[in-house]
C-alpha cells in the first residue's frame, strides 16, 4: 500500500526544476535557502529631457543616496520567480493573515492557519525570518500571493530525500488509522504498515495515534508523493542489540529485571533486553493462581530468579515465587496432626477436594474422608469450589508438601456406635436404600448402610436377583451378621432369620442313608431329585441301573416321578447331595448276603450243638463204668 501526496510532489517537484538560485544554508533546523545573483538586462536610456534628473540626483536623495542610485540598485536587485522558496520577514499579524516581506515591491499575505501550531496557537512576533513558497510574483490583482505550508513541504521532502540517501531515521507523529496501517505526519505524510508497526502484530492501533516515533523509510518515491516507514526494523536492530548484551551476562540464578509482553493461560513472556523468558504460572506463586492476570498485566516491570538457561536454544525459565519464602519450610510450626483447621476449597478431584489453609499450603481431603455414612462418588455431591470447610489434619509429610486432612472427623464416628448396639446376632429392622446385582443396602437409624449380600438372602442354592425381590423403601427383618470398624464395613443377613435347611437335610440323611425322593428336573448329565422343601440332590446318569451309555438310563425318567436312591456324599459348603440308585442295590445286594450268610451261620451252629450235646450225653452215662473198672 502506498500514500500518495497527488499534485504536491508533481506541481512542486516540476516548479522546483526552477530552483537553480537555491543552495542549503542551514542544517537542523530544516533546509534554508539562499539568492544568487541573477542576471540583470540593460535599462532603457532615460530621455534626454529626463538627464537633468539624472545629473542633478544629487539632489534627490534618499538615506544619502541619489534616486539614480537607488535606481540603479532595484534594477540591479533580486528578480522573483514563480515555484521557488524565499526567507521572509513577517511584518504584521492579524487573526486572519500573516503579512510578510520578502524583498519585493509589495508585500505578501499569508493564511494564518497555516502558521498555527500543534495547540493551535499563532506563536509568531513581527521582525521574525520565515521560508515561504511563491505561488504568484502578481495575481490578477497584482498581489503577491505566498504559502508556508508548501514551504514547508519543499523543505520536508528535501530534508526526507537527504536522509533516504544517507539511510538516516527520520522522526514523525502518527495522526490517524488508515486501511493496512497508520499515517504518520514527518514533515509530509507517509504510510507505515501494519505489518511494520511492531515486533509482533498488533491489533489494538489506537495506542499509537498522536505518540512521537522514529522511523525507517523503506520506500520513497518523491515524484508520485509515496513514502512508507518501518518502526519495526528499528525495534528488531535494538533488540538484536541489547539481546547480544543480555546473552553476554546471564547466568542461573541471577536476580534481572525485566517488562512483561504476554501474558497466556500458562504463564508470562517477560523481556528481560532483546531476549524472552518465559515465567510459568506455577513458578509465579506457592499459592494456587488460575491465570497469570490474577497477578501480573502487560507492561508491568518485575523483578525474576533466572531458574534454567538453555544457551543452544537461547531459552530461558524465569521463577517469581522464588524470590519469596516458602511457607512449606515453616508448615509444621503452624500445622500438627490432629488439629481442627479451616480452609476454602479451591480444586475438586475424581478423587477428593483440595482445602488452601493459606497462600500456598493446601491439604487434601480424600473422597473418603468426607463422610462417615454416605458412599460419595464425588466430591461435588457435598462440596463446591470456594466453600469454607473445617476438617482435622491426618498426617503431614513436607518433603512431599501434603497434608492429608478429613471431614468426617469433625463429628463422632457413628461406626463406634454401632459396634456397641448391634454386636453379631442381633435382630434389627432396616429399609432398603439400594439394590444391586450383588446385593442389598439396607439403612439403619445410626445413619450406616449395611449390606445383605445375594449369599445371604436365602438358603435356597438356586441364584436369586435382589433387583426382583426388593425395592428402594422396603423394610426388613435382618440379623447382625459382622461388623468391621476399620474397613466400614456393616455386614447383614435375612437368611440366617431361619435354621438352614440345608444342614438339618444333611443331619437327617447322611452319607449312605436310604430315602425316597422327587424329581424336579431333568438334564443330559442326569436329575435332581428333591430330598427336602428347598433341598435338592443330584443323581447323576452313571448313577442309575441299566445298560448302555448313561444318559441312555434317562430316558424312561419323567419329572415328578418318585424314586428310591441313596446319599453317597455331601458338600455343606457347595450345597451339594449327591444320590445314587445303583449304590442303593449295591447296598441292598449286601445286606442280602449278610443276611443269609447270617442264616446259614445259625443253621450251621444248630446242628453241630445238637451232636456235640448228644455225644457229650453220651460221654457222661458212660463215665461210671468207667470208673468202676479202673478202681
Amino acid at each position: 500500500m502506498s500514500m500518495e501526496n497527488p499534485g504536491v510532489g508533481e506541481q512542486l517537484g516540476t516548479r522546483n526544476k526552477t530552483r537553480a538560485g537555491l543552495t542549503p544554508e542551514t542544517k537542523g533546523k530544516g533546509i534554508l535557502f539562499q539568492r544568487k545573483k541573477l542576471a540583470v538586462k540593460e535599462l532603457p536610456q532615460l530621455p534626454a529631457e529626463d538627464k537633468d534628473l539624472e545629473e542633478g540626483g544629487e539632489r534627490l536623495q534618499e538615506g544619502g543616496k541619489t534616486f539614480s542610485q537607488l535606481l540603479e540598485e532595484t534594477s540591479k536587485g533580486p528578480r522573483f520567480q514563480e515555484g521557488e522558496v524565499v526567507e521572509g520577514t513577517i511584518v504584521k499579524t492579524s487573526k486572519d493573515f500573516v503579512t510578510v516581506d520578502i524583498g519585493y515591491k509589495s508585500e505578501g499575505q499569508i493564511n494564518s492557519q497555516e502558521f498555527l501550531d500543534s495547540k493551535g496557537e499563532l506563536a509568531l512576533n513581527p521582525g521574525e525570518h520565515v521560508l515561504v513558497y511563491i505561488e504568484r510574483v502578481e495575481d490578477d490583482e497584482g498581489r503577491l500571493v505566498l504559502s508556508k505550508e508548501k514551504a514547508d513541504v519543499l523543505r520536508a521532502w528535501d530534508e526526507i530525500s537527504e536522509a533516504c540517501e544517507k539511510d538516516e531515521l527520520v522522526e514523525g507523529t502518527v495522526v490517524a488509522k488508515v486501511k493496512g496501517g497508520l499515517s504518520v505526519d514527518i514533515g509530509v505524510k507517509a504510510f507505515l504498515p501494519g505489518s511494520q508497526i511492531d515486533i509482533r502484530p498488533t491489533k489494538n492501533l489506537d495506542q499509537y495515534l498522536g505518540k512521537t516515533y522514529k522511523f525507517k523509510i523503506i520506500k520513497f518515491n518523491k515524484k508520485r508523493g509515496n513514502i512508507v516507514l518501518s518502526r519495526r526494523l528499528l525495534m528488531m536492530e535494538e533488540r538484536a542489540r541489547m539481546k547480544e548484551q543480555t546473552l553476554s551476562q546471564i547466568t542461573e540464578g541471577m536476580v534481572v529485571e525485566g517488562t512483561i509482553k504476554n501474558l497466556t493461560e500458562y504463564g508470562a513472556f517477560i523481556d528481560l533486553g532483546g531476549l524472552d523468558g518465559l515465567l510459568h504460572i506455577t513458578d509465579m506463586s506457592w499459592g494456587r493462581i488460575k491465570h497469570p492476570s490474577e497477578l501480573f498485566k502487560v507492561g508491568d516491570k518485575i523483578k525474576v530468579k533466572v531458574l534454567k538457561y538453555d544457551e543452544e536454544k537461547e531459552r530461558v525459565s524465569l521463577g517469581y515465587k522464588q524470590l519469596l519464602p516458602d511457607p512449606w519450610n515453616t508448615v509444621h510450626e503452624r500445622y500438627t496432626i490432629g488439629i481442627r483447621v479451616k480452609g476454602h476449597i479451591v480444586s475438586l478431584t475424581d478423587y477428593g477436594a483440595f482445602v488452601e489453609l493459606e497462600p500456598g499450603v493446601e491439604g487434601l481431603v480424600h473422597v473418603s474422608e468426607m463422610s462417615w455414612t454416605q458412599r460419595v462418588k464425588h466430591p461435588s455431591k457435598l462440596v463446591n469450589e470456594g466453600d469454607v470447610v473445617e476438617a482435622i489434619v491426618l498426617d503431614i509429610d513436607t518433603a512431599n508438601r501434603r497434608i492429608s486432612m478429613g471431614m468426617k472427623q469433625i463429628e463422632p464416628n457413628p461406626w463406634d456406635i454401632i459396634a456397641e448396639k448391634y454386636p453379631a446376632g442381633t435382630r434389627l429392622k432396616g429399609v432398603v436404600k439400594n439394590t444391586t446385582d450383588f446385593g442389598i443396602f439396607v439403612g439403619v437409624p445410626e445413619g450406616v448402610d449395611g449390606l445383605i449380600h445375594v449369599s445371604d438372602l436365602s438358603w435356597d442354592a438356586k441364584p436369586v436377583d435382589p433387583n426382583t425381590l426388593f425395592k428402594k423403601g422396603d423394610e426388613v427383618d435382618c440379623v447382625v451378621l459382622s461388623i468391621d470398624k476399620a474397613a466400614e464395613k456393616f455386614s447383614l443377613g435375612i437368611k440366617q432369620l431361619s435354621n438352614d435347611p440345608w444342614q438339618s437335610t444333611a443331619d437327617k440323611y447322611p452319607v449312605g442313608t436310604r430315602l425316597k425322593g422327587k424329581v424336579t428336573k431333568l438334564a443330559d448329565f442326569g436329575a435332581f431329585v428333591e430330598i427336602e422343601p428347598g433341598v435338592e440332590g443330584l443323581l447323576h446318569a452313571s448313577e442309575l441301573e441299566g445298560e448302555g451309555k448313561p444318559k441312555d438310563r434317562l430316558k424312561d425318567m419323567k419329572e415328578g416321578q418318585e424314586l428310591e436312591c441313596m446319599v453317597t456324599a455331601i458338600d455343606m459348603k457347595e450345597r451339594k447331595f449327591s444320590l445314587s440308585v445303583r449304590a442303593l442295590t449295591r447296598a441292598e445286594e449286601r445286606e442280602n448276603i449278610r443276611q443269609y450268610s447270617q442264616q446259614q451261620s445259625q443253621s450251621s451252629r444248630a446242628t453241630l450243638g445238637d451232636l456235640l450235646a448228644e455225644k457229650l450225653k453220651g460221654s457222661s452215662e458212660a463215665t461210671p463204668d468207667s470208673g468202676d473198672d479202673n478202681k
